[in-house]
């Protein structure tokens, strides 16, 4: 994890992603996890087929992968 926040601070993250074209998720079950995982550290275990979802998903964006139905 190397960037999270709430309110204003989130505020800050988003418009930076939309700075730099980042692709944005909303997710509010992922989030309400993963607000509790410690600045640094690495995505608990049991987070893995999540996160692994939300990253086919960018790689579809950015043509990385096939899309599937």
């Amino acid at each position: 994890m190397v960037a999270k926040g709430e309110g204003f601070i989130a505020k800050q993250i988003i418009d930076v992603a939309d700075q730099y074209e980042v692709p944005l998720i909303s997710d509010e079950q992922l989030v309400s996890v993963l607000i509790n995982v410690p600045l640094g550290d690495e995505i608990p275990e049991n987070l893995y087929l999540a996160i692994a979802e939300v990253l086919a998903h960018v790689y579809r964006l950015n043509g990385l992968i096939d899309t599937y139905d």
